[in-house]
């Protein structure tokens, strides 16, 4: 049987909870969970209320010792270097796209479960919060453009989850939707001038080395145009997109504004613990008791400092070459 710790995340207004008590309460071992001090507090839910179900509510220092940790934003946190071999971190981790988290899990000698390779046939198991991503962005995107999407021409790039959030709110406050696929990506450079706003939508290809919007095509959109990047991977789909935060959210390029922060259904908190805690309540009972069915094992990215997924593997062989002949 292992222990899963639920520690407070330190990301920057990031007040996304893992799990809540209801939950908890399905747990066959409820006594396994540790949670950190005042976990609850942003969702209204006590200490007492935790230790109601049955687990362990203790200081940080306890909560990050147990053999699983469990953060939605763990590929961020600022507590990996202080695990030890043999734990493991169940949450975003996104480590190919970045070679320091990938150093730190494998030098630490952890195991590393990823939340963005979990699927359940064939269907991300996190569907809900890519929707929400998307919804979140654009909501959040217009207020720091000070004007409503209604009767503005706003073209969304992608078809999956993500861009289906974003433009069921771009409907519902009035925007001219046109969307674009992977395969209109050059439609879409020429068409470029006819638009207001741009929403990417689609998580990018770290093997690739073009883009989908140059900075050559900004001088071609509407003056005071706006870039909405939920998918916000640095140079990527966007060669301008830089990261942002929800404290500043926004800048500007050559008269486009840019919105790029990285963690947006954070906005909405409440919203997603309460509907992601369901979500991975069967996978924290696997993990408890050390059976990981196929959605877990397939997300295995790193086993005791070892990288174990082939993506990472096949990247950082690329990346290598190509450091090599630079």
């Amino acid at each position: 049987m292992k222990t899963i710790g639920f520690p407070i995340s330190s990301k920057e207004h990031e007040n996304r909870r893992a799990i809540v008590p209801r939950d908890i309460a399905k747990l066959t071992h409820p006594e396994l969970i540790r949670i950190e001090f005042g976990f609850g507090d942003v969702l209204g839910i006590s200490d007492d209320e935790y230790r109601a179900v049955g687990c362990r509510v203790c200081t940080r220092k306890e909560t990050l010792q147990a053999d699983i940790i469990c953060d939605p934003k763990v590929g961020d946190a600022d507590f990996l270097s202080q695990l030890h071999k043999g734990q493991a971190i169940f949450g975003w981790i996104h480590a190919t796209q970045n070679r320091d988290i990938t150093d730190a899990i494998t030098n630490g000698g952890l195991t590393a479960y990823g939340w963005e390779k979990m699927f359940d046939n064939g269907r991300h198991v996190f569907w809900f919060n890519n929707e929400l991503a998307g919804e979140a962005a654009v909501l959040n995107a217009f207020q720091c453009y000070g004007e409503l999407p209604f009767g503005l021409n706003v073209a969304v790039i992608g078809n999956g989850n993500t861009a289906r959030g974003a433009v069921k709110v771009l409907n519902m406050l009035g925007a001219q939707v046109m969307q674009y696929n992977r395969h209109m990506e050059n439609l879409l450079r020429e068409e470029i001038g006819n638009y207001d706003v741009i929403v990417n939508c689609i998580l990018w290809d770290v093997n690739r080395t073009d883009h989908i919007v140059y900075r050559e095509d900004l001088k071609r959109m509407k003056k005071n145009a706006m870039i909405i990047d939920v998918s916000c991977d640095r140079h990527g789909g966007i060669e301008t997109c830089i990261p942002t935060s929800i404290e500043h959210p926004t800048y500007v390029v050559d008269g486009v504004l840019h919105y790029a922060v990285d963690h947006t259904p954070s906005l909405f908190y409440k919203t997603f613990s309460f509907q992601n805690s369901e979500i991975i309540t069967p996978y924290i009972e696997q993990l408890m008791q050390d059976m990981p069915g196929k959605t877990l094992r397939d997300c295995l990215l790193i086993k005791d400092g070892v990288i174990i997924d082939q993506e990472i593997i096949r990247y950082q062989k690329r990346r290598c070459s190509v450091g090599e002949k630079e």
